[in-house]
């Protein structure tokens, strides 16, 4: 038998956790649910304790503290991620298990975008982020020949014991689910989306998601994981806008040159030099920097087969 773990993060979800515990209950009577709860200051653990969950507790506030810390106290063949705003119904999660379980797959992602989010969610703000999240990470990290991520952003997961085992979880807040996304499409992992409707909250259910303040600390990640993750892309781009610049304010000064002989404006002279020589030092970090992180994936590779070849014994 495998052993399926349906995490459930929770913060002030007394509305609704009742009835995400029953639903993946009746959709995989074999699991084991956990409530994972961040501080609520209602009655989400007392509710989702006699729904039949495990209820366990994460002091550090934010989402992705909440992961961590379950995805270091669990065990399982299976980890199922679901929010606990019953926003996402449990039909799909017995495919999404099965993916991960039977073929392989290291991470399912229960796809909102294709079906009903944009006609269910009543926050424009939001859904201008998703598309714009999608975009961006697609254009950064998409893989060759392969589909692009339709929902970048989607809580709703199945991950497979050998991704949760090589996946350092940094983000501390809602940011996480990117950097997850970023994670297995750098890495080379299988992913997989599976099409799940979306349903808004019901009434007396709020939002914890801060659209601007979320939004702009994964804005901030996406660059940073693109900084660290494709260095040499992302220095090179800086460097080529150094050189542009630097360009920029020696021409006038070469051509001026050309014709008197003599060179009026030092301190342009000087000011291109001085982005000429920043655009060569990115470029330098960026080949440096390149090197490091190639190195880091075959460590990377070579601790993965371990992890598969301990799987198997």
């Amino acid at each position: 038998m495998h052993k399926i773990a349906v995490i459930i993060p929770c913060y002030n979800e007394a509305v609704t956790i009742a009835r995400v515990v029953h639903d993946f209950r009746a959709a995989l009577p074999n699991a084991e649910i956990f409530v994972y709860d961040n501080n609520s200051s209602d009655d989400t653990s007392a509710i989702a304790k006699k729904a039949g969950a495990c209820v366990r507790h994460c002091a550090q506030q934010g989402k992705g503290n909440t992961i961590r810390k379950a995805f270091l106290e669990v065990d399982a063949d299976c980890y199922l991620m679901v929010d606990g705003d019953d926003a996402c119904p449990a039909e799909q999660v017995a495919q999404m298990a099965r993916l991960v379980l039977e073929e392989g797959v290291d991470m399912v992602i229960g796809d909102r975008l294709s079906t009903t989010y944009f006609s269910e969610n009543k926050r424009a703000f939001h859904n201008v982020g998703n598309r714009l999240v999608c975009r961006l990470v697609n254009i950064l990290f998409a893989r060759k020949n392969e589909k692009a991520i339709h929902d970048i952003m989607a809580g709703y997961r199945a991950c497979s014991r050998i991704f949760v085992a090589s996946f350092p979880i940094l983000s501390s807040g809602f940011e996480l689910e990117t950097a997850m996304t970023i994670h297995a499409l750098d890495r080379r992992f299988t992913l997989r989306e599976i099409g799940v409707e979306y349903r808004d909250r019901p009434q007396g259910s709020v939002s914890k998601l801060n659209t601007f303040k979320d939004g702009a600390k994964v804005m901030l990640m996406i660059f940073n994981l693109f900084r660290h993750y494709k260095p040499l892309l992302f220095f090179g781009y800086a460097a080529l806008g150094f050189f542009g610049v630097a360009t920029f304010l020696f021409i006038p000064i070469w051509a001026e040159y050309l014709l008197t002989h003599a060179v009026p404006r030092f301190p342009t002279l000087i000011a291109s030099g001085f982005f000429a020589s920043c655009g060569l030092l990115s470029f330098v970090c960026g080949l440096i920097l390149d090197a490091i992180v190639k190195n880091n994936k075959e460590r990377f590779e070579l601790a993965l087969q371990n992890l598969y070849k301990g799987k198997k014994s």
